[in-house]
């Protein structure tokens, strides 16, 4: 099983502890394409701040992040479970999951990331700001830098499990899967009903997704199909429904419909 989320924008920084250590991460076959968008981001915040502030859509208060990205080797390292602080991470609560759950997020946990490609939640990384629709001088579009490389990478870790989908719209474009994995690929979307009607939630369905998640890891069940999923959930309190793809080489759509919104 492969559950692919979507990073923070917002990051814990990490006071104390070792440097960063691009070789130990992940997917090592990432490390040259990884160290290609580390360097160009060191550069451009160290000679060129106000420019940096621009094409990473900072504002006037957000000078620290620059700084902070000037100097990403020689800042403290924490896990990645640790450093992503959103809503639909404090939601997820990873650092609150019990021995088995926890291992279980390290096994099918991926988040993508503009820097780092794609990290498991147990790498070791500094705070950064990157985010993923950036286009950065000397690498291009993010979207366009990692597709391949990824495409490398996260097919053989799906292996033949299902893949779960709670990936934002900027970061579905790193990866895409196959036409082999689609059959067996289901995206997660929230749903608001009320009084009858329904409309998609986009910006709060984090914390909902972060529950999802969570709902998943700690279940034992190991769901191969998307109708699994959508099983499992359903068994495990959440009302979900799933739809056939539209047309082929798509993903299944699950959609969870909740009567109520959260926002944290």
């Amino acid at each position: 099983m492969l559950i692919l989320l979507p990073p923070s924008e917002g990051k814990a920084v990490s006071e104390s502890g070792r440097l960063v250590d691009v070789e130990s991460l992940s997917f090592p076959e990432l490390t040259s394409a990884r160290r290609k968008v580390l360097t160009a981001l060191m550069r451009l915040c160290t000679r060129s701040p106000r420019r940096a502030v621009e094409t990473l859509g900072l504002g006037p208060k957000q000078a620290d992040d620059v700084r902070r990205n000037a100097a990403l080797m020689e800042t403290p390292a924490a896990p990645a479970r640790d450093v992503y602080a959103g809503v639909l991470f404090d939601a997820l609560g990873l650092g609150s999951l019990n021995d088995d759950a926890s291992r279980r997020a390290d096994e099918r946990l991926v988040v993508m990331s503009g820097l780092w490609g794609a990290l498991r939640p147990a790498d070791r990384i500094p705070a950064y700001r990157l985010g993923g629709g950036v286009t950065l001088p000397s690498v291009g579009t993010l979207a366009g830098h990692w597709r391949p490389k990824l495409a490398g990478v996260l097919a053989p870790a799906a292996g033949d499990g299902v893949v779960i989908d709670l990936r934002s719209t900027t970061y579905e474009a790193f990866w895409r899967p196959d036409p082999s994995l689609t059959g067996r690929s289901v995206r997660i979307r929230v749903l608001h009903e009320r009084d009858g009607k329904r409309s998609v939630v986009s910006h709060h369905s984090k914390a909902t997704k972060g529950r999802v998640v969570r709902a998943l890891l700690e279940s034992p069940a190991v769901p191969r199909r998307p109708v699994d999923v959508a099983d499992l959930l359903a068994e495990l309190g959440w009302k979900a429904e799933l739809t056939e793809p539209e047309r082929p080489a798509r993903p299944w759509l699950l959609d969870i419909v909740v009567t109520h919104v959260e926002t944290r």
